[in-house]
């Protein structure tokens, strides 16, 4: 990779290992540019990220044409640190949606970064994050929305959840809104907490083991990121590489 190693004082880099980053970075391609020509809809799916020397990274820049979607679903796990990065630029009339789950234990340090620009008019776009975090595990979410002054009819959402199974675990969200147009529709929700110790007395009164009440309450919780994939074999097969790597964490 040609660029310049990053800083912490570029934003999108706030939470990232640079010091493991900085052995690999030399041997990391630029990014993977995607063009969804207009009126077509791309999907894509990412279970596993490559490694190399503990070091996993994912960079797409998407450019999505007029009425076109690009539909794209992610797990963040196989990394000491890895790191998913998406620039993701709008046309009149598409669609972007992006479902993430980061699952992190030990000492990983695991980000989904996104920068979703809204160049035209009447674009769309849906992002859901849910991450889980055991031991002393970083994930880290940070998403940039940036609406172009004649992009009018923008209607963008954020969705972003973070479940701590354990106090050393540590959660990031950093939503931002960048907006020039009017009229516009722009929302983002963060949260951050542990599994409801109210839920899973209930569902033991009901007779679930304590441990199954865990793992089917977090399996919901997952569940969310892959729920826009329409397609049932591609959802099960990233599901369950998302299920199997929950069993490990809890």
């Amino acid at each position: 990779m040609n660029a310049p190693l990053p800083t912490r004082r570029d934003e999108s880099w706030r939470y990232a290992d640079l010091q493991a980053l900085e052995t690999v970075w030399a041997k990391l391609d630029g990014p993977e540019k995607i063009i969804v020509p207009a009126g077509e809809t791309v999907s894509r799916q990412i279970a596993e990220l490559p490694i190399i020397d503990g070091v996993g990274m994912i960079d797409l820049d998407v450019t999505i044409g007029d009425k076109a979607t690009f539909i794209l679903h992610v797990l963040a796990h196989n990394a000491d640190y890895g790191r998913i990065q998406v620039r993701a630029t709008l046309g009149n009339g598409s669609h972007f949606e992006l479902g993430g789950a980061i699952l992190g234990c030990g000492k990983q340090t695991l980000e989904i970064v996104t920068e979703t620009i809204h160049a035209e008019p009447n674009a769309t776009s849906n992002q859901v994050v849910r991450s889980v975090l055991a031991d002393t595990a970083t994930g880290s979410f940070l998403g940039s929305i940036n609406v172009a002054r004649h992009a009018q009819k923008t209607d963008a959402a954020q969705s972003v959840k973070s479940m701590l199974l354990d106090r050393g675990a540590t959660a990031n969200a950093k939503p931002e809104l960048e907006i020039f147009a009017d009229d516009v529709k722009c929302a983002h929700g963060a949260t951050v907490g542990e599994l409801d110790k109210q839920a899973l007395f209930y569902l033991a009164s009901r007779g679930l083991p304590p441990a199954l009440a865990k793992k089917l309450m977090l399996q919901a919780f997952i569940a969310d990121a892959f729920v826009s994939l329409d397609d049932d074999a591609a959802r099960d097969a990233i599901e369950g590489k998302a299920l199997e790597v929950l069993e490990a964490l809890s």
